[in-house]
């Protein structure tokens, strides 16, 4: 696209999808026996201002956190499984580390430039393996009872990672994604979990991101009208909740 038309001022034409997506969510069951709540990159490194190396607005991580603690306490106690995936880069042996592998991180910080808009963050500092910043927030765990993967190397919470054997391991056809960024790395998956003809929740009030509202707004969109369901967390426990009264009626 040439310079000229990528600046363009015509307005683009908002679509309204609101009956679309109220539909869909009035339609969805979900079964608590085959859902695992999986949360992406709820790590230091975006999550805790005091160390993040590509910081959430702090007072979105906030909120993130809250709903996100809210969350897992109800999953994991009603028998849902709690993953954690958590990137980690290496150091490669030549002393380079494995974002600036990648052509387009590298010419981020070639050219002097930010990922995150409003705030300072660096690429090739990100979550090194060690820091501070791979941890997952505390307020979140892990419990003895959460599985925490940590091999995730670029958006993809799949690719090099042992994610597909453990949903397989699990029994589980449901995915409900929380975490950081809305437009990368939770869309990522949710792209990757319909590919594996399993159904996508994203719940909105639990993901944020650090590249701005405007993205993390089309994310929401782009998932609730092309690939999954997007619920508040509220919304996701009344399902769970409905799907137990039904099942208890049955017995």
């Amino acid at each position: 696209m040439d310079e000229e038309r990528w600046n363009t001022s015509d307005p683009i034409r908002l679509v309204d999808r609101r009956q679309f997506v109220t539909l869909l969510n009035r339609q969805l069951e979900v079964d608590p026996a085959r859902t695992a709540v999986l949360t992406v990159d709820c790590h230091r490194g975006h999550l805790d201002p005091k160390v993040a190396t590509m910081p959430v607005a702090p007072e979105a991580a906030a909120r993130v956190v809250a709903r996100v603690r809210r969350l897992l306490e109800f999953a994991r106690g009603h028998g849902l499984p709690v993953i954690h995936v958590i990137l980690q880069n290496r150091v490669l042996p030549d002393g380079t580390p494995e974002p600036m592998r990648n052509p387009f991180w590298r010419a981020v910080e070639e050219v002097g430039q930010m990922l995150t808009p409003e705030r300072e963050s660096t690429i090739s500092r990100h979550n090194l393996v060690g820091s501070v910043q791979t941890e997952l927030m505390p307020e979140l765990g892990p419990a003895p009872t959460d599985i925490v993967i940590a091999t995730k190397r670029r958006l993809s919470i799949f690719r090099e990672t042992d994610l597909d054997l453990t949903l397989h391991e699990l029994g589980v056809d449901t995915l409900v994604l929380v975490g950081i960024n809305t437009n990368t790395c939770v869309l990522c998956a949710a792209f990757e979990a319909l590919n594996r003809d399993l159904r996508v929740i994203v719940l909105s009030d639990g993901v944020h991101s650090m590249y701005g509202d405007d993205l993390h707004v089309f994310a929401l969109q782009n998932i609730a009208r092309c690939l999954g369901w997007v619920l508040t967390v509220d919304q996701l426990m009344e399902k769970v909740e409905s799907s137990r009264v039904r099942e208890a009626a049955r017995a």
